[in-house]
């Protein structure tokens, strides 16, 4: 919905989500055939302000001390999952960075610029959003940093 308000282009790509997948992010990627830098992960970690967003390839992890950096912090700790999804309103592995509950701080890694657009979760398992990432920066008004790292 906030794509649409914003009139932005985007285009909803849903596929069939296996329930004993772990990966969520990896079985998005196989099933629509996108390699895993384009397809992007929505983490939410807790940094000394309170909880922040973090979008990194599927195809890495995030970098802690790089993602607090980011925000100005020294220090960055995963979320418990139960807190994510009640501040979120996302279940895990259906985490979108965009429509939450309450607007987090957010870090989108720098490479979704080297993409014209880029793939994540639109809020549940077995759907993704693809978009340019200055989309994503714009609505989530989200600062740009290198926070991925090879997984």
């Amino acid at each position: 919905m906030a794509l649409t308000k914003a009139k932005a282009d985007f285009t909803l790509h849903p596929y069939d989500h296996d329930p004993a997948a772990q990966a969520y992010g990896e079985e998005a990627a196989d099933a629509l055939g996108v390699p895993y830098e384009r397809i992007f992960k929505t983490l939410v970690a807790e940094v000394e302000s309170g909880l922040a967003v973090a979008v990194v390839p599927v195809a890495g992890k995030l970098d802690l001390k790089a993602f607090a950096g980011a925000l100005g912090g020294k220090r960055a700790a995963m979320a418990d999952a139960a807190k994510v999804e009640r501040v979120t309103g996302y279940v895990v592995g259906g985490i979108s960075p965009l429509g939450q509950r309450k607007q987090l701080p957010t870090v989108v890694d720098s490479s979704a610029l080297e993409f014209e657009t880029i793939y994540f979760s639109a809020g549940r398992r077995g759907l993704q959003i693809e978009t340019a990432p200055g989309n994503l920066i714009a609505l989530t008004r989200a600062v740009t940093a290198p926070i991925g790292k090879a997984g």
